[in-house]
């Protein structure tokens, strides 16, 4: 890998971690050139409403981004205010004083979060290259091209609807096996998605009671319904490289373990890794320092949630709705202790991503497909 600080980055991937990237670079004048193997950005989410989460820092997630100077002009829906059901379809109030999350879109189109993204890239001279594909990179690079394994799966539909903007959640696993039922409406267009941790193969059984329930509980309306589905992949990498090149976002597993609230992350590896080139530091000790503890908690949480069934869901919405703030709830939930410390090794062990990664044996192998870094079990 070349160490001229004047040389082309080449990116591969045009998702929100390698337009942070890109724009963090180029920010430092930094000449940047991004491959896109599909030919528009955000393809494979065909407007899909996405939650971006707001509770693992007290800071707010907008500002955050500002000072990391990423965008945020794109539209949002700042949420304070939702309803879960369990199993029984007993509804409980979801209440947060700031927003527990901002709903955005993603995919193409002039409102969403990755056109916003590469706006800004692209104003900042960043050379965007759609339909190519990286497939080996031989000077300064960075990898970021997407989940790599289905460790969730998240499938059903987009649609019109004339439905009030907010957003549902259904805990129940007969919906969602050991994941949850949701629900994103925003200005006229809908989302609605069971996000299941197991029982892939019966995704449409489970898409079809998510349909039914949402209908029953909040008159579910859907205008032109079209089927949509996405994969997840949630690990925490021993080193976020391939060989010496930094990998970001969901190919390094960069996601949210519980939840797959994963754009804050991807987009804070995809910074951080372009610090690295331009600083000349440690990208895996850069990482491992901001987003390090996070993805740990999100690990055991994900575990102890695994364990909990119905009845588990319903007196964990029972503790919220009795909780004063939702957001405040989930920060102390990821925030790291040392009871997390000790029960990471555990959890670890009964969350096994699907990805399975062996070290790579060439030293400064330049092949973009190559999945390099074994599982952290320590």
């Amino acid at each position: 890998m070349s160490n001229d600080k004047t040389s082309t980055v080449e990116i591969a991937g045009a998702g929100p971690a390698g337009l942070a990237a890109a724009i963090t670079l180029a920010r430092a004048e930094r000449p940047v050139i991004v491959h896109e193997a599909q030919a528009e950005v955000g393809y494979r989410f065909k407007r899909d409403l996405q939650g971006l989460e707001n509770w693992t820092t007290r800071q707010d997630t907008l500002n955050v981004l500002q000072e990391m100077g990423i965008t945020t002009g794109f539209k949002r829906l700042p949420c304070r205010q939702g309803t879960a059901f369990d199993a029984w379809d007993m509804p409980y109030a979801i209440h947060s004083h700031a927003p527990l999350f901002y709903m955005v879109v993603r995919g193409p189109g002039p409102d969403t979060l990755d056109m916003a993204l590469l706006r800004q890239a692209e104003e900042l001279g960043v050379e965007v290259r759609f339909n190519s594909r990286l497939r080996h990179a031989h000077g300064s690079a960075i990898f970021a091209t997407g989940p790599k394994a289905a460790d969730a799966i998240a499938v059903g539909y987009h649609f019109d609807t004339r439905m009030a903007d907010g957003f549902g959640v259904i805990c129940e696993d007969d919906l969602a096996p050991k994941g949850y039922a949701y629900l994103l409406v925003m200005g006229g267009k809908g989302t609605v998605k069971s996000c299941m941790f197991t029982g892939f193969k019966q995704e449409a059984l489970y898409v079809q009671r998510t349909v039914a329930a949402f209908q029953r509980l909040v008159g579910l309306e859907m205008i032109d319904p079209r089927a949509h589905g996405g994969v997840g992949n949630f690990r925490v990498p021993g080193m976020a490289r391939s060989g010496v090149h930094p990998v970001v976002g969901e190919q390094a597993g960069f996601q949210d373990t519980l939840w797959g609230f994963g754009m804050r992350a991807a987009i804070t590896s995809g910074v951080l890794s372009a610090r690295s080139l331009l600083e000349g530091s440690d990208y895996d000790r850069l990482w491992r320092q901001v987003l390090g503890e996070l993805m740990t908690a999100g690990v055991v949480n994900r575990a102890l949630y695994s364990l909990l069934g119905n009845r588990g869901y319903r007196w964990l919405l029972r503790h919220q709705e009795n909780h004063s703030d939702a957001r405040e709830l989930l920060h102390r939930y990821y925030r790291p202790s040392r009871v997390k410390g000790l029960l990471a090794p555990l959890a670890r062990w009964r969350f096994q991503s699907q990805r399975q990664d062996e070290s790579c044996n060439h030293v400064d192998c330049s092949c973009v497909w190559c999945r390099h870094g074994r599982e952290r079990h320590a």
